[in-house]
């Protein structure tokens, strides 16, 4: 097959790397250092498996800005273009998809095109009816940022929103560059299957902000809070993963696709769906008391990022928490190693780490790390568990 994947990021590249094991893949982005990264074989993005592939593996894979060189001739374009939140709208924005789709109508009107990014419920049925095409399918990805590639080769579940002989075929593409064996596949409406994104990310945002307010509960009154989600997670319906207490969630996807979800449920009658948000907005609130009540000097704000192994802090509780804090007068300075700027959000950045700690009385981290381990007692963390 020949296969365009539209779009670098976390999902684009990961399902390119997957695909170019066995067919030829051209991915494309509006951002030449991203292509030629890949076509020097290095990675774009912070994830192992990524970077061990494009290094060590025969990929067909190649880059372009050329949208023509990536759709013409291409059996199936796959759309992994981000959709950010508009506010204003309450809805996605989805432009950066529509404008793919009328290149592709344009350059290949053959091409089956397969959504990759979130979008609202609905979406692909009238973006059929808006272009009147027939040639779009939506297939949601369930991916961790570092671990991409991973989730890909041992995917949970393989969800296609189509029931047709060309869905069993794409479906056939993602198999045969899985390691996993026996995955799961379920074929069903395209809106289903905008519902199973958002509705799984909407739970584990969820998840998080329960883990989160336990761990409120606890730090206010004095109690262990590991022993008490130890034996809370040891019941096999409930579990003991995902329940790592942290600043709140952020990132890519949970902060959008929840506001999503809760603007669908404008006119449906809901409490627990709008409680998500409520609750994560709480839950930073919180941190920033809990750090003004220490009555720092300077506090150092350690990485950006949320979690280990990812270079990625959009949308990060974090960036709420500087703002509580410049808000209260209180001076910061962060440490981030991705940041090339000598200022963030108006905060001085320092690079060097032994100066940064100097200058710091808090030492502010959603995850602890071993390079701080040796200030542990100017450390403010809700890590448990150093993961997730």
């Amino acid at each position: 097959m020949k296969i365009a994947v539209a779009g670098i990021g976390y999902v684009g590249l990961s399902m390119a790397v997957l695909l170019a094991q066995h067919n030829e893949v051209m991915a494309i982005d509006i951002l030449k250092e991203k292509v030629a990264m890949i076509n020097s074989k290095k990675s774009p993005i912070e994830d192992f498996l990524i970077t061990e592939y494009l290094t060590m593996m025969k990929l067909k894979l190649k880059a372009t800005s050329d949208r023509v060189k990536a759709y013409k001739g291409a059996d199936y374009v796959i759309i992994a273009a981000p959709t950010d939140y508009d506010i204003e709208r309450e809805c996605f924005n989805t432009e950066a998809i529509e404008a793919i789709v009328e290149d592709v109508v344009e350059i290949n009107p053959q091409a089956v095109m397969v959504i990759k990014s979130t979008v609202p419920m609905g979406y692909t049925k009238a973006l059929k009816e808006k272009y009147n095409i027939d040639n779009i399918i939506f297939s949601p990805e369930f991916l961790r940022e570092g671990k991409a590639l991973y989730d890909n080769l041992y995917p949970s579940r393989i969800i296609i929103g189509e029931k047709s002989e060309r869905a069993e075929e794409f479906a056939a593409l993602l198999k045969q560059g899985a390691k996993k064996s026996n995955i799961q596949t379920i074929y069903m409406d395209s809106t289903e299957a905008e519902a199973v994104k958002l509705y799984a990310n909407a739970y584990l945002a969820m998840r998080v902000a329960y883990f989160n307010e336990i761990d409120t509960y606890a730090e206010l009154m004095g109690l262990d809070t590991k022993a008490i989600i130890d034996g809370v997670g040891l019941d096999p319906r409930i579990g003991s993963y995902y329940n790592n207490p942290s600043f709140g969630y952020g990132g890519y996807c949970l902060p959008k696709d929840t506001s999503q979800l809760k603007a669908l449920y404008r006119n449906i009658p809901n409490n627990l769906i709008s409680a998500i948000l409520d609750s994560n907005t709480t839950r930073k609130r919180h941190i920033t008391r809990m750090i003004m009540d220490k009555s720092p000097k300077v506090a150092g704000i350690y990485r950006l990022s949320m979690k280990a192994d990812s270079d990625n802090f959009r949308a990060s509780a974090i960036q709420d928490i500087i703002g509580g804090l410049k808000d209260s007068n209180i001076e910061a300075v962060i440490y981030e190693p991705s940041l090339t700027e000598d200022t963030f959000a108006g905060l001085r950045v320092i690079k060097d780490i032994d100066d940064f700690k100097k200058a710091s009385d808090i030492i502010v981290t959603n995850r602890i790390s071993q390079e701080i381990q040796d200030v542990a007692h100017k450390v403010y963390t809700r890590d448990l568990y150093n993961r997730d």
